[in-house]
C-alpha cells in the first residue's frame, strides 16, 4: 500500500497497514479495553509508521470526548497560592494528566459567581469530567456537580452523603494516631493540638486521631485544642493561645506543617526549646516546608503526588467505562521522624 506523502493518513489507512479492521484501529486510538495485545501493537506500530494524528474535533463530534479534564479547587485564592500544600496538587495533576494524554483544565472557585460559572462550564460538555477539591461545609458547588452526568473523582470526603460518589482520600486520622502515639512514646504527658479549619473532614478526621490516641471526649479535647485555620499565621496564633491555656504544655500534635512552622515560631519566641521544651509533630511531609524548619520537622506524611495519580488513574477507569473495584480508595500515611520530636 502506498500513501502519498501530500496526503494525511486516515483511520482506513491505519488500519489497512495493521490488518485489522476500521472498528479495531478505532477502539485502540480510543483506548479500550476490548483489544487483543496483538492488535494493539500492530494499530500503535502502524500509527508510528504512517505518522498518523487524528482529527481531535472529528473525534469530539463522534465520541463526545474532548481530550480535557477539569481540576477544581473551591477555595480562596489566597489559601490556595500562600500554602505550597495546593502547588504540589496542582503540579502532580499536570503531570498525572498529561501522562494519560488529557489536557488539564484549572478551575478555581470560591465566590458565587465563581460557582456559577463553573457549573455552566461543567455542564456544557467543555470536559470529559473533573477532579475535586472541595473540602467546605455548606460548599454548594458539590450538591451541583453531583447533578451533573460528568464523571467526577474527589480528593477526601467532600460533606453530605457519599453514596455513589468516587474519592480518593489519605488516611488523616490514622495519621493523627501516630503522630499522638509518637509524642507519647517521648514520654510527652501534657499533649495540645493545632487543628486546620473544623469545616473540612480532614481537620475533623485529625482530630479525631488526636482525641482517640488521648482517650479525650470532645469537651476534653476543646481544653487543648486551637484552630488554626491552615495558615502559618493562623499556627503561631493557636500555639501562642495553648501556651498561655496550657503553660505546662510539653508537646504539640500540628494538623499542617505549614500551621506547624508558625507554631515553631511562637514556641522560639515564648523562648520554649524545640524537643527539650516541647516536641512538635506535623503532617504532610512538605518538602517544601518539613526539612526547612528549625528544627527539621517531623512530620506525617500524606503522599499527595501519589492521591493526584489515584485520582487521575480512577477517572480514566471511569471515562473507559471500565470496572472500578471501590468508589472510595484510602491511601496509608507514615510518620517520618527529624529532630523536632
Amino acid at each position: 500500500m502506498h500513501v502519498s506523502n501530500h496526503a494525511r493518513p486516515t483511520l482506513e489507512d491505519v488500519a489497512a497497514r495493521a490488518g485489522v479492521s476500521r472498528a479495531t484501529a478505532s477502539r485502540v486510538l480510543n483506548a479500550s479495553p476490548r483489544v487483543s495485545p496483538e492488535a494493539l501493537e500492530a494499530v500503535n506500530a502502524a500509527v508510528l509508521a504512517l505518522g498518523y494524528q487524528p482529527n481531535r474535533a472529528a473525534r469530539a463530534l463522534v465520541t463526545r470526548r474532548t481530550g480535557a479534564v477539569a481540576v477544581v479547587f473551591s477555595e480562596p485564592e489566597p489559601k490556595i497560592f500562600d500554602d505550597p500544600h495546593f502547588a504540589r496538587l496542582i503540579r502532580a495533576g499536570a503531570r498525572a494528566l498529561a501522562d494519560a494524554d488529557v489536557q488539564m483544565v484549572l478551575m478555581l472557585v470560591h465566590s458565587p459567581d465563581d460557582q456559577a460559572r463553573a457549573h455552566r462550564f461543567l455542564a456544557g460538555g467543555h470536559v470529559d469530567g473533573a477532579l475535586m477539591f472541595a473540602p467546605h461545609r455548606n460548599d454548594e458547588l458539590v450538591a451541583v456537580v453531583k447533578k451533573l452526568p460528568l464523571p467526577v473523582v474527589y480528593a477526601g470526603k467532600p460533606w453530605g452523603s457519599l453514596r455513589g460518589m468516587h474519592l480518593v482520600d489519605n488516611d488523616n486520622e490514622g495519621g493523627a494516631v501516630l503522630a499522638t502515639e509518637h509524642l507519647k512514646s517521648l514520654g510527652r504527658r501534657k499533649i495540645v493540638h493545632v487543628s486546620g479549619p473544623l469545616d473540612e473532614l480532614s481537620s475533623i478526621d485529625r482530630l479525631n486521631g488526636f482525641k482517640s490516641a488521648l482517650g479525650l471526649d470532645d469537651k476534653g479535647a476543646l481544653k487543648v485544642t486551637e484552630d488554626g485555620g491552615f495558615t502559618r499565621e493562623g499556627g503561631r496564633k493557636a500555639m501562642a493561645a495553648l501556651l498561655a491555656k496550657v503553660p505546662s504544655l510539653d508537646a504539640v500534635f500540628v494538623a499542617s506543617d505549614l500551621m506547624a512552622a508558625g507554631a515553631l515560631e511562637a514556641l522560639q519566641e515564648a523562648g520554649r526549646r524545640v524537643p527539650e521544651d516541647v516536641a512538635v509533630v506535623g503532617f504532610d511531609d512538605h518538602v517544601a516546608i518539613a526539612e526547612h524548619t528549625s528544627p527539621p520537622l517531623t512530620s506525617v506524611r500524606q503522599d499527595s503526588d501519589s492521591q493526584v495519580k489515584h485520582m487521575v488513574e480512577h477517572l480514566m477507569k471511569l471515562l473507559r467505562d471500565e470496572t472500578v473495584k471501590s468508589k472510595k480508595q484510602m491511601l496509608p500515611t507514615v510518620l517520618v521522624r527529624r529532630e523536632s520530636a
